[in-house]
Formats: structure tokens, C-alpha cells, sequence
């Protein structure tokens, strides 16, 4: 018996093949397919009631009546494909399944078409490869289309498009989203060697050549950490989230229990990477200790400053120089001459008279 998802089908046939479908429906009580086969416009009881020159259709085997169905159809190019959503990993090769199933066209005209960004350009035209895929790919069979060595930027849209003049219906077409993967690198860890106790702390993992984008984990001392440190009792002494699409892990407050060895994996359904390990050290803050440093260096300011005060006092700053000028000797009155002897090891004077 025809599958009831044929009845919109019927559509397509005309003449003798919708009559004897008719006929078929009618003595096989499938009233969907005999409505289909009379025609959207035909009147309902013409639907339901069989001319007598049609019930020896019904008794036809149900082989001749597909085969005669099918050759109703044939006039219809038709496609199909294997698989229409490849996933392929980076440099291995992958074929674009697309299939003619119907079509009486013996040279139809097969072309793909790259959808990426919103652009449309050609992959296989004028019966030959275009574009950044010429030299690393070619068409298998009639239409589908193999790519050897692909690249991360040949994940896209590609369409197969036939074109088949001798057939009532000309054109098809059927797209494949073709997603190629790319394993993750090491990626890039920071993690702080030293945070005091109570304060925040963030550690950053970041990757940029996995495809599609992986996801971020983070593990101390090769424990794996839960995205949020509440939802497990594990780990009730940290306060610490982690945002596994990002790869950043933030601590809102320290303990001490979270010192140790911090190491970060990223990975896709391609694969994974991980950083080296680096140390992070919580460490307690000493009050007394700064409290008892700050007065020391008090302390030793103030004593700094008396010494200087000091000194000062003491006239250890002041310039002892004299001016030259203040040695000069001391003026002669008129009519006086100065004579040194050598007994006296002095000045003295004796008068003069002027006449």
C-alpha cells in the first residue's frame, strides 16, 4: 500500500496515472490518497465514488501500481545527500555528500557554492574547482565534492545546485553545513605568587586557536575546582568562582587553604591543552609587625632630626670664610708716618712737619 506521505505527491501526476491511482485508493479505502489523486478542486463525491471503468484498477497488484506512481514522477529532478552536517577535524579531508536520485537528464549542471559571512562565492563552475579550494578538491561521482586538507576557514554553507533541462522540474538543491574542528593550544596562564589572607585574587587562562571555542577548567594540586566553590562541601573554605567560557577563576576573599599548584586545561570536541603548573601562596598579614616597623622608622626620623638641630646650634653649618675685605688696614691720619723696626717687631710713628 502507498505510504500516506505520498498523497501530496499525487499532485505532480496527471491523466491516466491520477485516474488509476484513484481507482487504487478507492478500492483500498484510503480516502486521503483519493482526494489527493481527484485534484484539490474536484468535488467531494467525485472523490469518494469509483467509475465503474476504473475498478479494474483496483484490482491491479500494488507492484505495477509503484512502478506506474514512480514513472508519473520521474520528470522531477531530485537530491539528496549522505550527511549534511560533516564535522571534520583541521587537515584531514571530508566529502560533501550530494546525490541525484531522479532526474532523465543524462549531463545535468552541477555547481557548489561557498555561504560564509554572508558571501556567496563559487567552489566547482564551469566544470572546474574555484576559489581558495582549486588544488585541494574535486568533484566524486557526478555532483558530490571531496576537499582534502581542509582549514578551519572552510567551515561554511555549501551548496550543490543541479540544473537538468530535460526534466520537468530543472533545478534542485540541498546545503551542507560543513564545521571543521581545531584542537586547542597551550594556552596562557597568570596566576598571582602572592595574595594576603582575606584579599581577591584572579587567575586567567586565555586561547585563541581551538575551534569551536573551548572550554576552560582549572585544577589545584590536581584536584579539578567546581565552577562555583558553594556547590560543593569540598571546598567550603574558599569563596571562589569560575567561568568556564572565559577561563578566568576569581577568588572574592583567600584562605590559606587555597595556596598551592594552579594549572588550567582547555579543550573542544577536538581536544585538549593545559599551561604549566604555577604556585600561589596565601599568606597571613603580620599587624604587630607592620605596627612595630612603622614605629622604628618614627624613631629613627626623630633622631635625624635632632641631630641636625644640633649640629646647627652648634654653628657646624655656618660658613667660617671671611671676606678679604674685612683684613684691610687701617687708615693713616694725615701728617703720620708708619715705621716697623726689627726690635719692636711694630708699627711707630714719628711727626712730620711741613713747612
Amino acid at each position: 500500500m502507498v505510504p500516506a506521505r505520498l498523497g501530496p505527491a499525487v499532485a505532480m501526476v496527471t491523466g491516466a496515472g491520477r485516474s488509476v491511482l484513484a481507482g487504487w485508493a478507492h478500492a483500498r479505502g484510503d480516502y486521503k490518497l483519493r482526494r489527493a489523486a481527484a485534484g484539490p478542486s474536484a468535488p467531494l463525491d467525485m472523490a469518494l465514488r469509483l467509475p465503474p471503468r476504473l475498478r479494474l484498477c483496483a484490482r491491479l497488484p500494488d507492484f505495477f501500481l509503484l512502478l506506474l506512481f514512480r514513472g508519473c514522477l520521474i520528470g522531477a529532478v531530485n537530491l539528496k545527500s549522505s550527511n549534511r552536517t560533516p564535522v571534520v577535524q583541521e587537515f584531514e579531508s571530508v566529502e560533501l555528500s550530494c546525490i541525484i536520485t531522479d532526474s532523465q537528464t543524462s549531463d545535468p549542471r552541477i555547481e557548489w557554492k561557498k555561504i560564509q559571512d554572508d558571501q556567496t562565492t563559487y567552489v566547482f563552475f564551469d566544470n572546474k574547482i574555484q576559489g581558495d579550494l582549486a588544488g585541494r578538491a574535486e568533484i566524486l561521482g557526478k555532483t558530490s565534492l571531496k576537499i582534502w586538507n581542509v582549514t578551519r576557514r572552510d567551515s561554511a554553507l555549501y551548496r550543490c545546485e543541479v540544473v537538468a533541462r530535460n526534466d520537468r522540474k530543472e533545478i534542485d538543491e540541498i546545503v551542507i553545513e560543513l564545521t571543521v574542528q581545531v584542537k586547542p593550544v597551550t594556552p596562557v596562564c597568570r596566576v598571582p605568587k602572592a595574595v594576603p589572607v582575606g584579599k581577591m585574587a584572579t587567575l586567567y587562562c586565555q586561547e585563541s586557536e581551538g575551534h569551536p571555542r573551548p572550554h576552560y577548567s582549572w585544577y589545584r594540586n590536581d584536584v579539578p575546582l567546581p565552577t562555583d566553590s558553594r556547590a560543593n562541601p569540598r571546598f567550603r573554605n574558599s569563596s571562589f568562582h569560575l567561568n568556564s567560557e572565559t577561563g578566568t577563576l576569581v577568588f572574592t576573599a583567600v584562605h590559606k587553604d587555597d595556596s598551592g599548584q594552579y594549572y588550567c586545561i582547555a579543550s573542544n570536541d577536538a581536544g585538549s591543552a593545559r599551561c604549566e603548573e604555577q604556585e600561589m601562596e596565601v599568606y597571613d598579614l603580620n599587624i604587630g609587625g607592620i605596627i612595630g616597623g612603622v614605629l622604628v622608622v618614627l624613631a629613627v626620623l626623630a633622631l635625624i632630626t635632632l641631630g641636625i638641630c644640633c649640629a646647627y646650634r652648634r654653628g657646624y653649618f655656618i660658613n667660617n670664610k671671611q671676606d678679604g675685605e674685612s683684613y684691610k688696614n687701617p687708615g693713616k691720619p694725615d701728617g703720620v708716618n708708619y715705621i716697623r723696626t726689627d726690635e719692636e717687631g711694630d708699627f711707630r710713628h714719628k711727626s712730620s712737619f711741613v713747612i
